[in-house]
Formats: C-alpha cells, structure tokens, sequence
C-alpha cells in the first residue's frame, strides 16, 4: 500500500483536566499534523492511551479523527490485544470505510511463543476485512516476534501487508526487509531508528515526534527514502535530543509536553501515567524553540 510509505503518527488522545477527552484539542492536533505534511496518521495506538480508554471513549475519538481529517490523509486503527478471541471478533466487525488498514500488536502479558504468535495473526487474518500491519514492541509486550515468524506470516497471508517493528535491533530489521516482498511494509516504530530503517530499505515509520514536529521529521524521513544520507545524517543529530527526551519519563507524557508548548492541548496524561515533571518540560521547551516560534 503505496499510501502508508513516509511518515505516519501516533495520535496522541487529549484530555481535559477532569480526564475526558478533549475533542477541541484532538481536532487542532489533525489539522497540525496534516498542515505539517506527514502522509498518515494512526488511531487508538499506543501513544493514544487506548489502554485506558472505555469502548464510548474509543468511538468519540476515531469520530473526532475522521471528521477533522475529512478524507484528506489515509488512516490506521490499532486494535490488538492479549485475548485472540476478543482480538478478531472486534476485527471481524469493524467495517468502516474511513480506515485502510489495521494496526494489531503482538499479544502482551502472556508471552506467547512464535507459534502462539503465529496462530494469534493467523486467527485475525482470516476474520479481518481490512489489510493488518504487525506492531512488534518487545519492550511492552515482553515477547519478541521473530523475523521467522514475521516471513511465515507475509508468506502465508497475503492481507498481512506489513509490520511495524520497535524491537531496536537493527539486525532483525534488516531480516525482516531483506526476507520480504518489496510491497510489504517494514515501518519503524522507533523515532531513534527510524532513518536508519528506510536507508536499510524500509517504508517509513509510525512516529511519536513527528506530531509535534511534523515537517521536520517528515523531510528526515523523505532524504532517507530518497537515500540522502549526508543531509538526513544532519537533521537526525539536530533531532536527536527530542527524540530522547519526549521518552525519558514515558510515553506520551513528552509528546503531550510540546502539545502544551505549542498550544495545541495540555500535558494531561491518565493514570498510572503522570505528567512530565517541570524539569523535563524545561528541557524540551529548550529543545523546541529553534523549531518552532513559542512563547516561553
């Protein structure tokens, strides 16, 4: 799927101060994001807090994405979970024809093996009426899918069209590119290795800070597909620092700190997430401003 090669994000979901979803602030984060040029945005992913949002809260925010993008950039829904029966009988019945394709990560918590890996994916595909990208995130799911695996389910399923893959290891990333079809999505999905991943042959990525800095991580990601190393070597050191600074104490609670920089929503996270302390938010202002005009 030629439309999701570039630059996706990783919607954030707003909140207000009492914690209910602040539709405002997520309509000014679409319309930013897309006067920003990135080429997709993702839904209820990891960085929306779809973990601690109820089943009303998830429709008001895909209602509010799909009427403030108004058709204009494709998107992706993430569902996935630890429970393949729950997993695929949601699958099954999402119909909408706003989304092209679906975000499953691997399941978290029971630390499948490959198989049960295998037949987790194989149990949604057969169900699904969408295209399904893999979402491989060790690092919160304490399982790793393998690229063995990863190659039995692109060869075996032809709506597995992709992964996204935050294992940080740039060795099963260029397994996984190099073991696959050229029309299979490998999208990073991780900021810090995402240039690295497209110079190697990938896709793209689904990032986290390119929302908040969206035409700069946006032309990062063009000089890498466009293999511009020199010129893409400089912007990632000039990126560098934000990109490990909206992580330091979790994801999103650094994201939504340049949100409140720039305006666009407050830093409100959810339980048991917390803010970014003064400190951190300090550090990023600091980082922000060569970047964008703000009033600090």
């Amino acid at each position: 799927m030629k439309e999701l090669v570039g630059t996706g994000v990783a919607l954030v979901t707003p909140f207000n101060d009492d914690f209910s979803i602040d539709t405002a602030a997520l309509t000014r984060i679409v319309n930013y994001c897309i006067d920003g040029g990135v080429d997709y945005l993702v839904v209820l992913g990891t960085t929306g807090e779809s973990v601690t949002l109820n089943k009303a809260e998830k429709l008001l925010v895909m209602d509010t994405i799909v009427s403030a993008n108004a058709g204009r950039l494709p998107l992706v829904l993430g569902i996935g979970g630890n429970s393949t029966y729950r997993v695929a009988h949601e699958i099954q019945a999402f119909q909408s024809d706003d989304f092209v394709a679906i975000l499953s990560v691997t399941p978290y918590y029971n630390k499948p093996t490959q198989e049960g890996i295998y037949q987790h994916f194989k149990a949604i595909s057969v169900v699904a009426k969408k295209p399904i990208i893999l979402y491989n995130v060790p690092s919160r799911t304490g399982s790793n899918m393998l690229p063995s695996t990863v190659l039995r389910l692109a060869n075996d399923f032809e709506n597995i069209i992709g992964i996204k893959e935050a294992v940080g290891d740039m060795d099963q990333v260029k397994e996984i590119i190099n073991g696959t079809a050229d029309d299979f999505l490998v999208i990073s999905g991780d900021d810090a290795t995402a240039l690295e991943t497209v110079l190697a042959g990938g896709s793209g990525v689904i990032s986290v800070i390119g929302q908040g800095l969206p035409r700069e991580f946006k032309q990062l990601i063009d000089l890498g597909l466009n293999q511009n190393k020199e010129e893409a070597l400089k912007l990632q050191d000039a990126l560098a620092e934000g990109m490990d600074l909206i992580f330091e104490e979790g994801n999103p609670a650094g994201i939504k700190s340049i949100f409140e920089i720039l305006g666009l929503s407050n830093a409100v996270v959810r339980l048991p997430l917390v803010e970014a302390t003064e400190g951190l938010k300090q550090k990023i202002t600091a980082f922000v401003k060569p970047f964008i005009k703000v009033t600090v």
